[in-house]
This record gives structure tokens, sequence and C-alpha cells, in this order.
């Protein structure tokens, strides 16, 4: 049996976000200036977005007991917390949302249990703690102690794709192995309020989410009888231009996150060159078009990449609707998303045949464009 995804799920925050709603909390701090509250206005209501999870619980504006941390309600300001603040936010947050997203894939994925694992790789760039989220698991979840822990650390958006084919590659090298690909992000309890226009962006699209995905290529009972995602190819691209334009540092007040206006050009400008090297490695489609693959798992890093990839590619509403779908109705959550958009695919959304090949990217830091081919196995 082929390498595949046998299960993907997700887990989002309790403390949901309306757009609208936040787009106007950012717009009224005290000391924006009229263009930049124009701005705020303008780019909240692009995005494409209707809600996002938070944990920073505070966001829902509704008056607290004790000492605001993120937002005084009364004085209706977002505060200004330090970043060793906001990582103690994530240590104490992160574990609920990681833990139900592993617990949930290990129990839809057939004939696996949790002894079963013995790799786990867990993927994060909004926060640190250790021992971290891959020691977390092993504990909780039952996991045998002799479990192969790995870490992928601030790698961005795009950190999906390199956790996935390490998991491969660890299937490949042990046929019996069994790999749990866990990402966490919290991008949240970084946004803070700013005139600079990058930082606006950055704040109108990103939120905070976990997925996790059982990846092996064991024969269990009943596998065929459930839908699969078979791990066919991945490529890594550097675009020439755009290293200052997706980027993450560490602040004094959080990781001050960077995600430039001119991104989604640079993207549109790149993406066709970007993806030749995975497309001419699969012989059913070397030579032909991006649009000839069935389904797309495009990362929705916001409304402007998607409308950018769609156009370079030649992508129907379609192909694009899975991820549309998840930015409306999530946002942007980094290494997370594509997970998100993957599991719309593995449980039938987008259509397509039975066994429909499925072409996913993602975009990071760098700029860094990651992508693979996978083959979506209907129930047999």
């Amino acid at each position: 049996m082929a390498i595949s995804i046998r299960s993907i799920e997700t887990a989002v925050p309790d403390t949901e976000l309306k757009q609208g709603e936040i787009r106007d909390l950012f717009a009224a701090q005290p000391g924006r200036t009229r263009l930049a509250q124009r701005q705020i206005a303008a780019v909240f209501d692009a995005a494409a977005i209707d809600t996002r999870h938070t944990v920073v619980d505070e966001l829902d504006q509704q008056p607290r007991e004790g000492a605001p941390v993120f937002y005084d309600a009364a004085a209706g300001k977002l505060l200004a917390p330090t970043t060793g603040v906001r990582n103690d936010v994530y240590a104490e947050r992160s574990p609920a949302l990681f833990l139900a997203a592993a617990r949930r894939a290990l129990a839809a994925a057939p004939g696996i249990e949790a002894p079963d694992v013995t790799h786990v790789v867990t993927v994060s760039c909004t926060g640190f703690f250790a021992p971290g989220p891959d020691y977390a698991i092993v504990r909780e979840l039952g996991l045998a102690p002799s479990t192969q822990r790995y870490h992928l650390g601030f790698m961005g958006c795009y950190a999906a794709f390199p956790a996935l084919r390490a998991a491969r590659a660890f299937c490949a090298s042990d046929p019996g192995a069994v790999v749990l690909v866990v990402c966490i992000e919290l991008c949240s309890i970084h946004l803070h309020a700013s005139d600079d226009p990058d930082t606006i962006v950055a704040s109108s699209v990103f939120a905070d989410g976990a997925a996790a995905a059982v990846v092996t290529g064991r024969e269990t009972p009943s596998a065929d009888q459930h839908p699969r995602l078979d791990l066919d190819a991945f490529d890594s691209a550097l675009i020439p231009t755009g290293e200052a334009d997706m980027a993450w540092t560490i602040g004094d007040q959080g990781f001050d996150m960077v995600l430039s206006r001119y991104v989604p050009g640079i993207i549109g400008e790149h993406i066709v060159a970007g993806l030749a090297p995975l497309l001419a490695s699969d012989p059913e489609l070397a030579g032909r078009p991006a649009a000839d693959v069935d389904l797309w798992a495009v990362h929705p890093g916001g409304r402007s990449i998607l409308d950018k990839v769609q156009h370079a590619l030649g992508l129907s509403d379609g192909q694009l609707a899975p991820s549309r779908a998840t930015l409306r109705e999530d946002g942007n959550m980094s290494s997370a998303t594509v997970l998100f958009v993957l599991r719309r695919l593995l449980h039938g959304e987008g259509g397509g045949p039975p066994d429909a090949r499925v072409g996913a990217m993602a975009f990071g830091p760098g700029l860094t464009v990651e992508s693979a081919l996978l083959t979506r196995r209907a129930p047999r």
C-alpha cells in the first residue's frame, strides 16, 4: 500500500471573532491616524474572512474581573504585553488544542491505535516551551516512551509540507512506521495595533488553530473502506525576490509578523515556474497545465494570494472553493491552515473523480513555495 494520510482532524479555540467587530476594534484604537483607520477598514473588509478564532478570550470585548492582559474592555484599548507574557499564554493554551487535534486524528484513522504510533512530528512558529508539544503528545496520548519525536519550528505557513515529507521518509525507511504530524499555531497572541500597512494586513488575516494527520504505509484492517490521501511527490522552491516581504522576528512586544501587501503579486509572478518541477516529476502531468490537476489545496494566506494563484494557474472557482471556504471560516492559521483545506478534500469536498489527483501548496518566509502532489483514494 502507498504511504498515505489516513486521517486529518482539526481544533480551534472557543472564542470566535467576527471580522467586522474586530475591524472596528482595531480602527478605534487611540493614536490611529485617519489614513490608518481608512486602511484598516479597507483591508479587513477585503480579506474575504467572516470569522476567525482566538485563544485571547478578552478579544470578545466582554468585561472581566482582574487585570486585563491583551484588551482593556473598560477603556476599549488594546494593550501591549511583553513577549514573555504572550509566550506564557502560548504555553498555557496551546496544549488543549494540539492534544484535541491529535486525539481526533488517531480516533479517525482506521485500524490505528495510539500504541501504533512510532514517530511524532510537531510544527509551530508562534511560541516555545520545553518539554514541548512533542513531549506532551507522547505523555498525554499514551504513546510508547520510545516514540521518536521531532519538532519543526519557526518555518511559517509552509511548514506542514516539510513535516509531511519527513513523515513519508520515515515510512519509506520503515514499512511499519506510523507518524503523527501535529501543527499548532496561536497567531493571535502576537497581534497588536499599528499604523503600519503591513502590520494591518497581518492583523486582518491571522488566527489560531491546530491540525493533525496520521501518515503510514502500513496495511491495516478496513483501510480501503475509508478515504485516504496518497503522498506522491514533494517539491520546494525559493522565489528569487521577496525575502523581506514575508518574515517573522522576535520583538519586545511579541513576534513581529510581516506580510507585505506585495506578496500576492510576487507569488502570482513566480508560481508557474515554482510549480513546474513538481508537475514535471509526474509522468501523468508532465507538460500539462496545473489546472489539469483535479483538486487543489492552496494555503489561503489571504484573498489576494488566492486570487493571484487562481489567475496565474488558470484554476476554476471550484478548484479554489475549499481554500476560500477555509479562509472565510477560519482565517490564516499559519502552518495548520493547509491541513484544514486537505481535510475538506479528504472528505470529498470539491468533487472530482474517485481517484482524484490533488495539488497542494503553501508559501512562507523566503519567499518559499512548498508543494505536493497527492492522490485522493475513494473508499473501495
